[in-house]
């Protein structure tokens, strides 16, 4: 699972702040130990015959579940059902059925065997039943906003603008909305479902498609087969009017279903995906396992994505246009995410919600293998870097990465399972060497291959290669919680020729116990030395012949700490000089914008990797002094015309536009139809601080159809412009915009807008549209964006009176 992008930002800012102010009173569940779910029977077998209600949103199934007893003999079987009608339960056998006794309570169907059943000794039950999915209520998270298993978008037809659809959403334990099972990560059964389904629409569900039959009424019934065992949260179904965008790996389909106006750029959004199973592959030293790997896009998704075994289902985040594409492909990282969960989640699956790590900390870290492999190491640098910083704002330094004890098992889809669990991957790879590593790795697959896997498993994997005793490491980072917070000073003593690093551990709880490689450099020649930090206080002392220029403790800037690093000014220009890695040359680029020193500053917007550019860019934009310097502007402006990537040349160009002055004009008119989004909306805002009338202008023509900055720029001149005529089109681009931060900024704004216009009805429409957006998001987060919501909705009661008063009153409550 892949949470929105967005939603991963939220999620490290709501997460906290939800469980401790909508559940204050109980902790009990802090008691209540989360065991592996205690296998009774095994699924081994599942054959679903199912079609679909789109009137009523129901879905009529006949199931077919394979069983036997997992050690002890029974005489019970009980499964997860949930909001069904159940019609018939029956022992099916040679065809024949046999009724069973059973009880339903309207969550667990508990049946009574016709005999008691030894282990190893198959029985088959048959199950006629009616999926309800939008009558069962149950609480989502801020990871899967929805827990209903089985979602018909549109299924009436009456939302214009949006397709009808049919997917589900298993994870964590929602596929048992729509079909019984034993809803567990640790059951494995292979699979067969037919779906019968309008003929004009295509399926999508795990395996293979077997069998297509056209039907008299205007339906037609597929068959899809999965003869490789997964989980049950993993099944799949997607319907709908797809286009299918077909590649293949080593003669393995491999396929993208898109709505019809993205099949020209479906590969330009997934192409990569056969290079990445291929890359993946060899590194596991594991060929991709499945029969095929397929990917759909479905609207109104409840989350990021999910690697449902070989249907990877994308939230429609997922679609972008061929000017958006020309910035960057923003959906890649979650592309490599699901995909190397296929490994890592579906090959070998969690044991329990407890060990949410061995599927999500490794689908995060693939993220950072796919970004050195594809782009470089400064590109899986970067990422590293902002996993590192996603978990260190999370405020979740009091949460195991392995946790036994929690409220709800959707708690455990957070800033801890994802970005904390893939640096310590990564420091693990850097500790063990990368051989090992993925030899490792591959053991670990290999011996828990088609079952399921935990922390324990994956410990033992690394020591059976290693030869080295592990449980320090797995202490610290996997059953322990929180990081190193350390204070690093430096003493040279050059009477003594000694140079001594003083490392504090200041965090509270645990000291950690690491291995550091402190890099020792005299001009451009490096000496490492690795040592140990396991104290509250370690001093390292080396001697030198002559001061180095540098000290670089972390030479491979790959811990998982905060520090406090108290380099002197030079230190740091030493740093940017030599040292070569991504986070070596950022952290000179902060100290020297933090220090005003500009012309060291300035040297970043010469950086080899446009990442370095633009967070250089970013610094300069924020310093009035250094704008007013001639040369600073001079190379801004030659990377505003000239730089090979569009998201620097738009923050170049961003900087021209703080100035306002009308030499830049030309250059802004030049870009203003640039073919990528983030330019062209950089020049809009550039015309619009010369000449406001030509910007509204140019911000109406260019509305139809724009994105992303584009987009951003042309609402906000429009809504400060503030003309009443604009009001659909504005009130439209908000209702249209997917939830995200990028709305939550945008609220005020429209608020702002609404405030400026007399037509009262149309105020109480645009209130609405607010209203609607805040009832999005999940009730147990309103809390944090209501305070944003309520700012918006006061500016414009200011304006109006008691008239929106009143009306704001009746509907935020």
């Amino acid at each position: 699972m892949k949470k929105l992008l967005f939603i991963l930002s939220l999620l490290i800012t709501i997460a906290g702040f939800a469980q401790e102010n909508n559940h204050p009173a109980d902790t009990s569940w802090k008691h209540l130990y989360r065991a592996e779910a205690t296998k009774i029977n095994d699924l081994t077998d599942t054959k679903l015959d199912v079609r679909f209600d789109y009137d009523k949103s129901y879905l009529y199934g006949k199931a077919w579940l394979t069983l036997h007893p997992h050690f002890y003999p029974t005489d019970s079987l009980n499964l997860d059902a949930k909001g069904m009608d159940i019609k018939e339960v029956a022992l099916y056998t040679n065809g024949k059925k046999t009724p069973l006794q059973y009880i339903y309570d309207n969550k667990n169907l508990r049946i009574t065997l016709n005999k008691t059943y030894k282990k190893d000794e198959n029985y088959t039950v048959f199950i006629d039943y009616v999926a309800k999915p939008d009558e069962w209520k149950e609480e989502g998270s801020a990871a899967i906003t929805g827990a209903k298993g089985l979602y018909f978008i549109n299924p009436r037809g009456e939302e214009k603008n949006k397709p009808t659809q049919i997917w589900t959403q298993g994870e964590t334990e929602h596929n048992s909305v729509w079909m019984p099972t034993i809803d567990k990560p640790n059951q494995k059964t292979t699979e067969q479902i037919t779906m019968t389904v309008p003929a004009k629409y295509v399926t999508l569900s795990n395996g293979l498609l077997i069998s297509q039959k056209k039907n008299a009424d205007g339906t037609r019934t597929d068959v899809w087969k999965m003869d490789l065992p997964h989980s049950p949260y993993l099944f799949f179904m997607g319907v709908g009017d797809y286009s299918i965008i077909k590649d293949s790996y080593k003669e393995k389909e491999v396929s993208y279903y898109v709505e019809k106006q993205y099949a020209p750029v479906a590969r330009a959004i997934f192409g990569h995906t056969p290079e990445m199973i291929k890359f993946y592959s060899t590194i596991l030293g594991i060929d991709y396992p499945w029969q095929k790997y397929s990917q759909i896009v479905g609207r109104d998704y409840v989350s990021g994505a999910m690697e449902n075994t070989t249907a990877t289902l994308h939230g429609e985040g997922a679609y972008q246009d061929a000017r958006e594409l020309k910035d960057e492909n923003k959906w890649e990282d979650v592309i490599a995410h699901e995909l190397f969960h296929q490994w890592f989640g579906d090959y070998v699956t969690t044991e329990s919600w407890s060990n949410i790590t061995v599927n999500e900390s490794f689908a995060d870290f693939s993220e950072t293998l796919w970004n050195e492999y594809k782009y470089g190491q400064d590109k899986g640098d970067e990422k590293f870097y902002n996993d590192l910083q996603q978990y260190l704002n999370s405020g979740e330094d009091t949460v195991d990465l392995v946790r036994f004890y929690y409220r709800d098992k959707e708690d455990v889809f957070d800033g801890v399972s994802y970005p904390k669990g893939g640096c310590i991957l990564n420091m693990l790879r850097h500790y063990v060497g990368k051989d090992a590593f993925f030899a490792s790795l591959h053991k670990y697959l290999t011996d828990n291959k088609f079952g399921n896997g935990e922390a324990q498993q994956l410990r033992l994997a690394f020591e059976a290669v290693t030869g080295q005793d592990l449980n320090w490491f797995w202490n610290e980072w996997y059953y322990g919680a929180g990081h190193p917070i350390l204070d690093i000073s430096y003493l040279y003593d050059d009477v003594a020729h000694t140079a001594k690093v003083i490392v504090q551990q200041q965090q509270t709880g645990q000291i950690f116990k690491m291995p550091v490689n402190i890099d020792i450099y005299n001009g451009a020649n490096k000496t490492r030395h690795q040592v140990w930090i396991q104290n509250p206080v370690d001093t390292f002392t080396f001697t030198y012949t002559t001061r180095p220029d540098l000290i670089n403790f972390d030479g491979d800037k790959i811990l998982l700490c905060e520090k406090a690093d108290h380099k002197t000014a030079d230190n740091f220009k030493a740093q940017w000089k030599y040292a070569p890695l991504y986070l070596d040359r950022r952290e000179a680029i902060e100290y020297f914008a933090a220090n005003n020193m500009i012309d060291d500053l300035k040297l970043g917007m010469n950086d080899k990797y446009f990442g370095i550019r633009n967070i250089t860019l970013d610094f300069i934009k924020q310093n009035t002094a250094a704008i007013g310097k001639p040369d600073v502007i001079q190379t801004v402006e030659a990377i505003a015309m000239k730089d090979d990537n569009n998201t620097t040349k738009a923050r170049a160009m961003s900087i021209l536009a703080v100035k306002k002055d009308a030499q830049y004009k030309s250059i802004f008119e030049k870009s203003i139809n640039d073919s990528s989004y983030s330019v062209a909306g950089a020049a809009l805002k550039g015309i619009s601080g010369i000449d406001s009338a030509e910007a509204y202008s140019l911000a109406k023509k260019l509305s139809t159809g724009s994105k992303g900055e584009l987009d951003a720029a042309i609402t906000g001149i429009i809504i400060k412009a503030g003309k009443p005529e604009d009001y659909n089109m504005i009130a439209q681009k908000y209702d249209d915009m997917p939830l995200s931060q990028q709305k939550i900024r945008l609220t005020p704004v429209f608020c702002s807008f609404l405030s400026k216009i007399d037509d009262v009805q149309k105020i109480k429409d645009g209130i609405d549209k607010v209203m609607a957006f805040r009832n999005s998001i999940p009730q147990q987060y309103q809390g944090y964006i209501d305070p944003t919501v309520k700012a918006g909705l006061d500016e414009i009661i200011a304006t109006k009176g008691d008239v929106i008063k009143e009306y704001v009153a009746s509907v935020f409550k």
